[in-house]
């Protein structure tokens, strides 16, 4: 019996110390965990700027974000890029449904309207079709650098203006559509989203 209770309190005691010291880990940890979380955030969402174009931190201060929206996509956050006081891009992180599953991109537009570049920050797509959106060997996505809103946003084959991601139509029609959105939200809050407003 002695010897059942002996071997009853060691498990509890070494449990107990299994415990503690898994708390003690996670509370020493979870710190460092979030920091490079937010690190790997950051340079997802920031990737699209140019190296230069900016010397603020822009996720420091999101910009408000639509209520309501869009046609075929969802921002889900802005940001403004600046150098020396001035804004040199607004950053838009954009929700829309691919193929598979849900597609995040981050667009950076520039003040007079112009696309300077988008990076995928999230995608469940098919791997070898839809996938291929982040493969930076094929570097769908940058034939929209240098775009506008003006320009035909659609597929070679619907009348656009862009190629189409091989054997990924839906996903191809997907991006595209969300990049327009994010240059038409852009145009139509402009003034805000450059502060413009916070000088008048």
């Amino acid at each position: 019996m002695n010897r059942r209770v002996r071997s009853a309190g060691l498990l509890l005691v070494t449990a107990a110390l299994a415990l503690s010291t898994t708390l003690v880990w996670r509370t020493w940890t979870t710190p460092s965990i979030r920091e490079a979380e937010k690190q790997l955030q950051s340079r997802q969402r920031l990737a699209v700027l140019p190296e230069g174009s900016y010397d603020n931190q822009p996720l420091d201060a999101p910009l408000p974000s639509p209520g309501s929206p869009l046609a075929h996509s969802r921002i889900m956050a802005a940001y403004r890029a600046t150098l020396a006081g001035k804004p040199t891009a607004i950053v838009l992180v954009t929700h829309a449904q691919g193929y598979a599953g849900p597609i995040v991109l981050s667009i950076a537009i520039a003040p007079d309207g112009r696309l300077i570049g988008s990076q995928v920050v999230e995608q469940q797509e098919s791997p070898g079709l839809g996938g291929r959106l982040a493969d930076p060997q094929a570097n769908w996505l940058a034939q929209f650098a240098e775009h506008r809103l003006s320009d035909r946003w659609a597929l070679k084959r619907d009348q656009g203006d862009f190629d189409q991601l091989a054997g990924a139509t839906v996903t191809s029609r997907a991006v595209i559509e969300a990049i327009q959105s994010a240059l038409r939200y852009f145009d139509e809050h402009r003034h805000v989203l450059l502060g413009e407003l916070d000088h008048e």
